[in-house]
């Protein structure tokens, strides 16, 4: 019996059933705990949805943990998704965030650095209308308050912050001298990216040019940039390049 259990043991630690049981206690011992900061529930007043998810499930993908906040303020208006006009309503930024996050979402005031190693913030209208105002202002934008100060303290406290699509003109704000991107600057498939590099640039930071399945990783700031869909790319293409972005940052944490 002795020598029968020895010939099992044997058989079941084999170098693959080794590498799962190292990977599983890897995961569950080691997982990143990721904030994801979300702008509201659509992408022309709040943030891209195939964008949020592509975030998501990258993240799952990781291993990561994954907590979802919004600012709790009125969005800057809300527009008509399906006629692209502004609607006579006001919506709120955390309520309508809380689809995307199916209602498991907390205001971002309740956001603790300390408890995450990462916070990564989708593109959408809303990154540029509700977490500040670059939709009407551009370079002369102001960054919400409570996204200032979660920027703000991921960064002193040397954790990496992911954007993408419009958000990494939340970085170029916040950080001046940081390198981003926001796609290829001469090409037609990234018809807004020239004008949104300008602007970064004339605040004193860098913009890299990136093809849309790519992220950019600057490394002296832990940023990790992607363009998204500042680019008329198919869905798989931003998906993607989300994918790198995401991957970039949980190597950083």
């Amino acid at each position: 019996m002795l020598s029968l259990l020895q010939v099992c043991g044997r058989n079941l630690l084999t170098p693959r059933t080794l590498h799962r049981v190292s990977k599983s206690h890897y995961s569950s011992e080691m997982a990143k705990r990721v904030a994801v900061v979300l702008a509201g529930c659509g992408v022309y007043d709040g943030s891209e949805i195939h964008e949020a998810s592509a975030v998501l499930v990258h993240l799952s993908r990781g291993g990561a943990s994954v907590k979802m906040f919004a600012p709790n303020i009125d969005q800057m208006h809300v527009v008509d998704h399906l006629k692209g006009a502004p609607a006579e309503e006001k919506r709120n930024v955390l309520v309508e965030s809380a689809r995307l996050a199916r209602g498991n979402i907390q205001a971002l005031s309740e956001l603790s650095v300390k408890e995450h190693d990462a916070v990564i913030f989708p593109g959408g209208f809303g990154a540029a209308k509700n977490l500040c105002t670059w939709a009407v202002q551009g370079k002369d934008c102001s960054v919400n308050a409570e996204v200032k100060a979660t920027l703000q303290a991921f960064h002193s406290e040397g954790k990496p912050i992911g954007l993408c699509c419009i958000s990494p003109v939340l970085a170029a704000k916040v950080f001046p001298g940081c390198e981003v991107t926001v796609g290829l600057e001469k090409d037609d498939k990234y018809p807004d990216t020239a004008g949104t590099a300008a602007a970064i640039t004339e605040l004193g930071c860098k913009h890299v040019n990136k093809s849309v399945s790519e992220s950019h990783v600057d490394e002296k700031n832990k940023l990790v940039t992607t363009s998204a869909f500042m680019c008329n790319a198919p869905i798989h293409d931003v998906f993607d390049g989300i994918g790198a972005m995401v991957r970039d940052v949980l190597k950083l944490a």
